[in-house]
C-alpha cells in the first residue's frame, strides 16, 4: 500500500510539471517589444534588424552558459530556440513575504520579466550593509524580490523563498525511487526469505554487504556498526542516485544537486551531530585532556582539536561539492568550445573528450559516493575510541 502512494506522489510531482506547457523565461525580446511600439510603422524592418543585428553582435558567453547550467533556479530549461528565447518547464514558486504573507503560484507567472503579486526575478545587484557598516554588492540575479508598483526594490525585497526548484525536485525525484526500490525489495525479503537475489537486488544486495563489510564493521567495530547502517546506506546510495541522475542531460533529470553546497553542507552536519552525540567520554577526553600532552600546552591543544571537530565535516562538504562540480565544469567547458570556435576540427576532438569525461565522471559518481560513506564511518569510528586495559 505504501508502494503504492509513493507511486502516485511520484505521479504527481510529473504531472505538475509536465501538465503546465513549457513557456519562455529570460526572453530577449524585451527591447525589440519597446522599439515596436515605438515605431509601429517600421515593425518589420525594426523586428528583422533587431534579429539581424543581435545575431552579430551577440557572442556566446561560455561562463553565462556554464553558470546557467551548474547553479538551481526556479524553471526546468529545455532548449534554447534560434530566435534565442528560451524554452523551460515552470515549476511551483512558494513565497511568505512579511507584508503580504503566504503565496504559492507557478513560475510561469514571472517570465518575461512580469511581476506577479508584487513578486519579479531580479536582475543585477544591490548594495547592501555588511556587518562593518560597509556598502558591499549582492546580485539578485535568479532570485525571487518583492517590489512595489513602481517596480521598485521594497526594503531588503528578499522574501523567504520555500520555492520547488530544479534542485529540489530532482532530490525528491531521488527520495521517492529510492523507497519504491528498497520498499520493494524489503516486501520481497519478506515473502521470499533470504535467498539467492535476482534482478534488481542482485545489483543492490552486494552493494549493501561491501558497505556492511569493508566500510563500516573496519571502521566502526563488529559491536556498534549496526546502529549506524542505515545512515551509512541512507546517505550512499542518496549521494549515488544524485550523481547518476546528474549525468542525465534531459528533464527531469540533469539537475546539479550535489554540485550544490548547501546540499553537501547538510549531509555534512548530520554526519557531524551523529559523530558528536555518539562519541563517548574517551572521544572528549582526548579533545580537552589529550593524553601525554603536559599541562601547559593545554591551552593551545584544546582550540587546536575544537577546531579539527570542524575541520572533518568541512572536508567532506568541500570534497563532495568540488568533485562533482568541477566535472560538470569541464565538460560544459568542452561543449562550449564547439560555440566558440565554430570549427570542425574543433567539434570533433570535443565531443570525444566530452564522452571521456562522462565516463570519468561515472567513475567519480561512485567514488565519491564510497568517500563520503567512508569518511563517515571513520568520523564515527574515532568519536568511540576503546579503552585497552592492560
Amino acid at each position: 500500500m505504501r508502494v503504492r502512494y509513493l507511486a502516485v506522489a511520484c505521479a504527481l510531482i510529473f504531472g505538475y510539471s509536465l501538465l503546465i506547457p513549457g513557456t519562455q523565461l529570460y526572453g530577449q525580446d524585451n527591447h525589440q517589444q519597446e522599439s515596436s511600439q515605438e515605431h509601429p510603422e517600421e515593425l518589420s524592418e525594426s523586428h528583422e534588424a533587431a534579429h539581424s543585428e543581435a545575431a552579430l553582435e551577440e557572442e556566446f558567453n561560455a561562463t553565462e552558459y556554464i553558470l546557467e547550467h551548474i547553479s538551481d533556479s526556479h524553471d526546468w530549461h529545455i532548449l534554447t530556440k534560434k530566435d534565442g528565447s528560451h524554452v523551460a518547464v515552470p515549476l511551483p514558486v512558494i513565497l511568505f513575504s512579511k507584508h503580504s504573507g503566504l503565496h504559492a503560484f507557478s513560475s510561469k507567472k514571472l517570465a518575461h520579466g512580469h511581476t506577479h503579486l508584487g513578486f519579479a526575478l531580479g536582475q543585477g545587484t544591490i548594495q547592501v550593509e555588511n556587518k562593518d557598516g560597509e556598502l558591499v554588492d549582492k546580485s539578485l540575479k535568479g532570485k525571487i524580490i518583492e517590489v512595489d508598483e513602481h517596480g521598485e526594490l521594497v526594503e531588503a525585497g528578499l522574501p523567504l523563498d520555500f520555492s520547488i526548484t530544479k534542485n529540489v525536485f530532482m532530490m525528491m525525484l531521488s527520495v521517492i525511487i529510492l523507497l519504491l526500490v528498497f520498499l520493494s525489495l524489503a516486501r520481497s525479503y519478506k515473502k521470499m526469505g533470504i535467498s539467492e537475489p535476482k534482478g534488481l537486488a542482485g545489483f543492490i544486495e552486494p552493494v549493501i554487504v561491501f558497505i556492511e563489510e569493508d566500510v563500516a564493521i573496519p571502521n566502526i567495530g563488529e559491536d556498534k556498526y549496526a546502529r549506524f547502517m542505515p545512515y551509512l546506506l541512507t546517505v550512499f546510495f542518496f549521494i549515488l542516485l544524485n550523481n547518476l541522475m546528474g549525468l542525465i542531460p534531459f528533464f527531469p533529470f540533469g539537475a546539479n544537486v550535489t554540485g550544490n553546497i548547501a546540499v553537501t553542507m547538510v549531509l555534512a552536519v548530520i554526519t557531524f551531530l551523529i559523530t558528536q552525540f555518539s562519541s563517548n567520554k574517551g572521544h572528549w577526553q582526548h579533545v580537552f585532556n589529550t593524553p601525554g600532552v603536559p599541562v601547559w600546552l593545554a591551552p593551545i591543544m584544546i582550540p587546536v582539536e575544537l577546531i579539527g571537530l570542524i575541520t572533518k565535516p568541512f572536508a567532506l562538504m568541500i570534497r563532495l561539492f568540488a568533485n562533482i562540480t568541477a566535472g560538470h565544469i569541464i565538460v560544459l567547458s568542452l561543449i562550449s568550445m564547439i560555440f566558440i570556435f565554430k570549427s570542425f576540427f574543433v567539434a570533433v576532438p570535443s565531443l570525444f573528450m566530452v564522452l571521456f569525461m562522462d565516463f570519468i565522471e561515472l567513475l567519480v559518481a561512485f567514488l565519491q559516493a564510497y568517500i563520503f560513506t567512508l569518511l563517515s564511518a571513520l568520523f564515527i569510528g574515532m568519536a568511540m575510541p576503546e579503552h585497552h586495559h592492560d
